[in-house]
C-alpha cells in the first residue's frame, strides 16, 4: 500500500496521480488546527478552503480512488499532518509514501523532516501546476545585480509561445500595455454584477465555531460567493472572459466605494487552490480575445497574462530563491505596531476604512487597494513587516505564503531592500484621488497638507522621506523626491512632520 498526501492548496484535478486508479493507493486529505492555527485567517478563507478539499475528495472518490479524509471534528484527527501521517501508515501498513512539493517553506521542511524519519521509501512529485520550477527564476538572474520582472515576463511568453509573432516579437508591436491600464472608473461602463454560487456552507461555519477556531472577518452562509470545485472555477473564467475582459485592463487599478470588484476576474483563489492551471486560464482568455477582437483591445488582455505568467510566476521564483532569510527581511527598520482599525476598519481615512471593510466583509481586495491603500499606510507609519504579513496572509482568501509574502514584504513594504521592488511604492493622498472617489467625501481634504482636516497620507508622505532618506541616497529612482524633499522650505517640513507624528503615534483616532 502506497499513502499519498493532498495539501488543501494542492486540488489539481488535472494532475497525473489521478489518470488510473489502483487499490494500492490511498489518498489522504485532511482539515486541520495546524493549517488554521499558524495565524488568524479569515472565516471564509476557511470556509473555501475546507469545501472546496470536500468537493474534491468527492470527485477522487466518484472516480474510483481510495480516500481518508479527516474532517476538522473527525475523532482521529491529530490536528498536524506529521501525526496524522505516521498513524495513517501504520493502519495501512503502507510501504511506501509520497506527496506534492509543498508551496510554502514551513511545509515543504515539515515534509523533508518526516520522511527523513521514516523507515519506508519516500517519493516526492511536482504538482503539475507552475509553469516553472522552483529554481528557474534563480537561473534566469544568475549573475545579474537586479531581477527586473519584465524581462523574466519576456522569456515566458517566449518559452510558451504565448501572444508572439514569428517567436521573437510580441503580438502588437509592444511587450507591454500598461500606460493604458491607468484608467480612473467614472461610470461609464456598466460593471456587470458578479458570477453567483449562493452555496450553503452553515455546517462548515458551525463546525468551525464548535471548535472555537479563531478567525476573521464576516461571513453570511446565504451569500458566501466563491468558486469550490473546478466546474465552479471553469465557470468564473467563463464569466470573465464574456463580461469582463473587454474592460479588465482599463480599470485594473482603479477603486471605487460603489464597485467592489470592477472588472477584475476574481480566478486568484481558483489557481492559487491549484482547481485551475495558469495555461488553461490564459489560454481561454486568449483564444476568446481572438474570437472577439473587433471588441476587446489587446491592451485588456496582454496586462490579464502579465499578472499570471510574469508576475505570479516571478514571485513564487523569488520565494524560493530567497527563503527563509526573506521571511525575516525588515530593510527600513520599520518597528510600529499595526493600528487595531485593520480589524474593524474604524477610520475617518475613506480609503482606507472602504478597503479596510471590504476585505473584511469579502476576504477581497484587489491589488491597487493592497498596494497603494492598506500597504501604502503601513509602510508610510513604518509598521513592523511581520504584523503587516500577519494580516495580508490572514485576511485575504487567495493568500498562500509563496505569493502573499513576497507582494507585501518586498513589493508592497519595501523589507527586502528593492530584491522585488526598485523603489518603494508609497504615495501622497494625489495619487488615491487621481484612481478612485474615495477622496470625495471624505472627512480629510486631499489638497491640504498640515490643517486638522488635512488628509493624513500627505504629511505622512514627506515625513517618510524625511526620516528614510538614507536609506534611498544611493536610489536613482528616489532622486527626483528626495530632490524635492531637500528643497522644501524647513518650517513646512517641520509642520508636516509634526502633523505625521500625530497621526503615527495615535493611528486609531484618525
Amino acid at each position: 500500500m502506497t499513502v499519498r498526501l493532498i495539501l488543501g492548496d494542492q486540488l489539481n484535478y488535472k494532475h497525473s496521480w489521478y489518470a488510473n486508479t489502483n487499490d494500492e493507493v490511498c489518498y489522504f486529505m485532511a482539515e486541520m488546527r495546524q493549517e488554521t492555527d499558524y495565524t488568524c485567517h479569515h472565516i471564509q478563507k476557511v470556509v473555501a478552503f475546507f469545501q472546496s478539499m470536500r468537493n474534491f475528495r468527492d470527485w477522487l472518490v466518484e472516480r474510483g480512488h481510495k480516500v481518508v479524509y479527516f474532517e476538522l471534528d473527525h475523532t482521529s484527527n491529530e490536528q498536524d499532518v506529521t501525526q496524522n501521517l505516521q498513524n495513517l501508515i501504520h493502519d495501512k501498513k503502507a510501504e511506501k509514501f509520497e506527496y506534492q512539493l509543498p508551496d510554502e517553506y514551513r511545509l515543504d521542511e515539515q515534509l523533508k523532516e518526516f520522511c527523513y524519519g521514516l523507515d519506508i521509501d519516500t517519493q516526492v512529485y511536482d504538482t503539475e501546476h507552475f509553469l516553472t520550477s522552483r529554481t528557474e527564476l534563480t537561473k534566469f538572474y544568475e549573475g545579474k545585480k537586479q531581477y527586473t520582472m519584465e524581462y523574466f515576463y519576456r522569456y515566458m511568453r517566449k518559452k510558451y509561445d504565448i501572444m508572439m509573432v514569428n517567436d521573437k516579437d510580441p503580438e502588437g508591436g509592444k511587450w507591454n500595455f500598461d500606460h493604458s491600464n491607468r484608467k480612473k472608473w467614472t461610470g461609464k461602463h456598466d460593471i456587470p454584477h458578479e458570477r453567483g454560487f449562493r452555496k450553503d456552507v452553515s455546517k462548515i461555519i458551525k463546525m468551525i465555531e464548535d471548535h472555537q477556531v479563531i478567525t476573521m472577518g464576516t461571513i453570511d452562509p446565504d451569500t458566501f460567493n466563491w468558486p469550490t470545485s473546478r466546474p465552479d472555477c471553469l465557470s468564473v473564467l467563463r464569466y470573465f472572459c464574456e463580461h469582463l475582459l473587454v474592460h479588465f485592463g482599463d480599470y485594473q487599478d482603479a477603486m471605487h466605494t460603489e464597485e467592489k470588484f470592477l472588472f477584475h476576474s476574481r480566478l486568484s483563489f481558483a489557481m492559487n487552490s491549484k482547481m485551475l492551471h495558469p495555461k488553461e486560464v490564459v489560454e481561454t482568455v486568449i483564444e476568446y480575445w481572438r474570437a472577439h477582437k473587433n471588441e476587446i483591445d489587446i491592451s485588456q488582455v496582454e496586462g490579464f497574462v502579465r499578472q499570471i505568467i510574469g508576475w505570479r510566476e516571478y514571485m513564487r521564483g523569488i520565494y524560493w530563491k530567497e527563503m527563509p532569510s526573506y521571511k525575516r527581511s525588515n530593510k527600513l527598520d520599520n518597528q510600529n505596531k499595526l493600528p487595531e482599525f485593520y480589524w474593524t476598519a474604524d477610520t475617518k481615512m475613506n480609503c482606507l476604512h472602504h478597503s479596510i471593510k471590504q476585505s473584511l466583509d469579502d476576504a477581497y481586495a484587489h491589488h491597487i487597494q493592497r498596494l497603494m491603500i492598506t500597504g501604502n499606510y503601513a509602510l508610510l507609519t513604518m509598521i513592523h513587516p511581520d504584523e503587516v504579513c500577519d494580516w495580508y496572509l490572514g485576511v485575504y482568501i487567495d493568500a498562500i505564503e509563496w505569493v502573499e509574502i513576497t507582494n507585501t514584504r518586498g513589493m508592497s513594504q519595501y523589507a527586502d531592500g528593492g530584491i522585488i521592488a526598485t523603489k518603494p511604492y508609497v504615495s501622497s493622498g494625489s495619487y488615491i484621488n487621481k484612481m478612485s472617489n474615495y477622496c470625495k467625501d471624505c472627512h480629510y481634504k486631499v489638497s491640504k497638507r498640515t490643517e486638522e482636516d488635512a488628509c493624513p497620507f500627505n504629511a505622512l508622505y514627506w515625513n517618510f522621506l524625511d526620516e528614510k532618506q538614507e536609506y534611498f541616497k544611493d536610489n536613482q529612482r528616489m532622486s527626483m523626491m528626495l530632490s524635492t524633499l531637500h528643497k522644501m522650505d524647513t518650517n513646512k517640513l517641520k509642520a508636516l512632520k509634526t502633523r505625521a507624528n500625530a497621526i503615527i503615534e495615535n493611528p486609531d483616532e484618525y
